[in-house]
């Protein structure tokens, strides 16, 4: 689906949970409604760098950036809207939103150290070959998320402490791994 039909997809999560399996259960629910408010705020305030729109706006091939998602997904609301927020003007770039638990499970080819962690972004060129994989999060959050791990922390207190890190990071680091991606 595009972009547009995937928030469409979230809304009506959010209006009528009942006509999804998943998100009956509570905690599920709960996790979709607030990130889609994450999701708008980011699609309203993010702006990317000068340079990252530059670097954007020099892919002049067609690429499809196939984002790996679910509502769920706290990490998704926050990088997936600054994903499509760097490329919505580039008319080369397709966005290809796939939901992780439903077919054709993508994400069993883009496993992360074993796991089914998402958002994962997978940029495939006009021969439909990847020419870059990203995610589940930025690559500075993602160490810091593993130290936290290992040091035992609670994972309310982690999400907790994950939550901030995006916030005050503003989308900088997701726009760093992307230049990295590019270059």
């Amino acid at each position: 689906m595009n972009f547009k039909e995937y928030l469409s997809y979230f809304e009506q999560i959010i209006l009528n949970p009942t006509q999804f399996p998943v998100y009956q259960d509570e905690s599920y629910y709960k996790y979709a409604k607030l990130n889609w408010s994450r999701t708008n705020r980011w699609l309203n305030k993010f702006e990317p760098s000068d340079e990252t729109k530059e670097l954007i706006a020099s892919v002049n091939e067609p690429q499809t950036w196939i984002i790996i998602t679910e509502p769920w997904c706290g990490d998704a609301a926050h990088s997936v809207p600054q994903l499509y927020n760097m490329v919505e003007n580039n008319p080369f770039i397709s966005v290809d939103i796939q939901l992780r638990d439903e077919a054709p499970f993508l994400i069993d080819q883009y496993l992360t150290n074993g796991g089914k962690s998402i958002p994962k972004l997978i940029i495939r060129n006009a021969e439909d070959k990847d020419v870059a994989v990203w995610g589940p999060r930025p690559e500075k959050l993602q160490e810091f998320f593993v130290s936290l791990k290992a040091q035992g922390d609670d994972m309310n207190e982690i999400k907790e402490a994950v939550q901030k890190w995006y916030n005050e990071d503003k989308g900088y680091e997701i726009q760093k791994d992307i230049a990295k991606l590019l270059v």
